[in-house]
Formats: C-alpha cells, structure tokens, sequence
C-alpha cells in the first residue's frame, strides 16, 4: 500500500465527496476516483458506499480511516526528523521551551546565537507542561530548553544549570506565615497532584486544570493548588495574591538544552553551545536565588 493511495483515501473520507476531494489534493476527480477503486481492489474490501448522489463510509473505510490518518500522521512525522538530523530544513531553527520556565536565559542565548555564523533565524514555539520532548521527537521542534526530570527517549541532554524552588502559596495559606517550611509541612496538608508532581492539591481534591503559567498562578491565588516553581519564575511573577515561600529540603529545578539524537544540523550544534555558554557565564549568585516571601506591597524580594 503506498502513502499516496492512503492520502487520496483520507481526503474522499473526510469529503465524502470525490469532486471536493479531488479540487483538495489538486488532481481530476476520475483519477481520484481509479485511485480509491484501485485500493479498494488491493486490499480486497469496500471503503465507500457510493451512489449517484452520495458518498459514505462503509465499516471496514471507517476503520481504516483512524488507523490511516495516524500511519500518515507518523510518515509525515519520520520525513520532518530525517530532514532535521541531516540539517535540511526551511532556514530556521524552531526553539521549544515553556514559557516563562527557562531560568531567564532565553533572551541572552537568542541574542548570542544571533552572532553565530552558522545561526538562522529561531522560531520560538511556547509550550504547555512538558511538550517539549514529543515535538523533538515528532520532529516539530530542532532543539529545547527543558526543566529535568523529563522523557530523554530519542534525544540528547546538555545540562544548563540548576536553581532552588521556591513554594507559590496563596497570600492566606496558613504556610505563608511560616518561618521555616519543608515538604513535610507541605505534604501534611497536600498531596501531589501526580505521583513525583511539584503540584499539590488538598487531599481528596483533584488537580485544577490549567494550560499555561498565568492560569497555573491564578488557580493558587484562588487557593485550588500550591506549587514548587523554580526561582527565575517566582523573580518575574511577584503578584499581590501570592507569596513564594522557601522550602529547606525541595529539590532543584535543573534546566537542560535538549535536541534529537543523531541531528547533524549546523544550526542545533551552534545552539547548543551557545546555550551552555551563556548558562556556564551566569553569574553565580543568578543561579543561587533564593525568595524571602511577599513583602507588604506584594513584591518578591530576591537576594543573592
């Protein structure tokens, strides 16, 4: 069975109309029309109920129909990441990293990249909670700046640089006021939401749901969860409803630059050690912050 045969399958299917789908794929609907009887005749069964005046799908077509789509789905997919291993792409690198969770180093590693010769203009794509390594693996994505532990199935892992963690409590959590916290006063009240999860939810609660930082944030200002976030994000998100807690015994945020495995792009290399530069020239007091909690405006005070 060829590819081509299965995309003039998929089109008639989600037409149900050999004309529509035959302007779609830009051939003539009695070429569309010998290809799909022609597959039919292969395979041995009947994909379509036609008449003169309809098009349906039979049982059997329907069927085919999911298992067609994600074998096209998975073509398309090993085409993308052996034109990115081998370099060959449209003339820019896709960066995926979730936003606001990359310890502050995008823009200085964009704008050190930028001066590399073999740099190429970067597409950021912002993603929600660990997408990142499906999109290098589905070839979505050339490299990542990732938050560890994650999926390393398929790529390669330089370490950037690791921060404390900082717990992200409503301004009224009875934990706000407290002068030393450690997980086990988190946990004496929480559970997390997923086993190894830095989200807690009261227990017999479920976890809130949320797809980027903003609405993450606003479910703890409305007391539905708290959070284990690293420093970098307490640093860019002081909001008055908040208050960002030490917690003595949590463990580091460690940061990585992800890229899949056997890439031979000019581009990921350059990336890659820029990124690890920039990371490595981090003064190293950027890299230790640490939150004394809210002050009476709201803010977050850092220090060193």
């Amino acid at each position: 069975m060829e590819s081509r045969a299965l995309r003039y399958f998929v089109a008639v299917a989600e037409e149900l109309n050999f004309t529509r789908a035959a302007r779609r794929l830009g051939i003539a609907a009695p070429a569309l029309s010998r290809a799909v009887a022609g597959l039919e005749t292969d395979l041995g069964v009947r994909l379509f109920a036609r008449t003169t005046r309809s098009v349906r799908l039979t049982e059997v077509g329907a069927l085919l129909l999911a298992d067609a789509r994600a074998a096209l789905v998975a073509l398309d997919a090993a085409t993308l990441r052996a034109r990115r291993a081998a370099g060959v792409t449209d003339g820019r690198l896709v960066l995926a990293v979730k936003a606001d969770v990359e310890a502050g180093l995008l823009e200085d590693v964009l704008a050190a990249y930028a001066t590399e010769p073999a740099a190429v203009p970067v597409e950021v794509v912002f993603t929600g909670w660990r997408e990142q390594p499906r999109l290098l693996r589905a070839g979505e994505a050339d490299v990542a700046i990732v938050v560890e532990p994650f999926d390393t199935d398929g790529l390669d892992v330089e370490p950037l640089l690791r921060e404390p963690q900082l717990l992200a409590l409503p301004a009224g959590h009875p934990l706000a006021g407290s002068p030393r916290l450690r997980l086990a006063d988190v946990e004496a009240g929480h559970r997390p939401a997923v086993p190894g999860a830095h989200v807690y939810v009261r227990h017999g609660e479920q976890r809130p749901p949320f797809g980027d930082m903003v609405q993450m944030l606003r479910q703890i200002e409305l007391g539905r969860m708290v959070a284990l976030l690293p420093a970098s994000v307490a640093a860019r998100n002081a909001r008055p409803q908040l208050t960002w807690r030490p917690v003595e015994d949590a463990p580091e945020a460690a940061f990585a630059v992800a890229w899949p495995q056997h890439s031979h792009s000019l581009a990921v290399a350059a990336f890659v050690r820029i990124a690890t530069a920039v990371a490595a020239d981090r003064p190293a007091d950027a890299c230790t912050l640490r939150a004394t909690g809210a002050t009476d405006s709201g803010q977050v005070r850092v220090v060193p």
